[in-house]
């Protein structure tokens, strides 16, 4: 059985590829009224929780010069910071990702 966070996984890729659910359901070998439970229940989850954004790795050099890190946002979306990137451009970058 797929854990929550592999649905929120799934849920993305289906929002993301284009496809009806029926499509992505039988392409994936997914039972359809699974993939309609699973997104209606994120969905209402992310209504009701804070955004949470966590860092998943740090590249080369621990923070210094040249190094970066990665975070996952609610929808699954991984995004790759560059080391210094301003905080002000960050948290804009963040509002974007999220509101999509």
């Amino acid at each position: 059985m797929a854990s929550r966070d592999e649905w929120t996984r799934r849920v993305a890729r289906w929002r993301r590829s284009g496809l009806t659910a029926n499509q992505f359901a039988s392409r994936e070998g997914l039972q359809l009224p699974s993939l309609y439970w699973w997104s209606s229940t994120l969905r209402r989850s992310a209504q009701t929780s804070p955004p949470v954004v966590e860092v998943v790795g740090l590249g080369a050099g621990g923070g210094s010069e040249g190094s970066t890190f990665e975070v996952t946002l609610p929808s699954g979306v991984r995004v790759s910071v560059p080391a210094g990137f301003a905080t002000e451009d960050f948290r804009r970058l963040l509002a974007v990702l999220q509101a999509r």
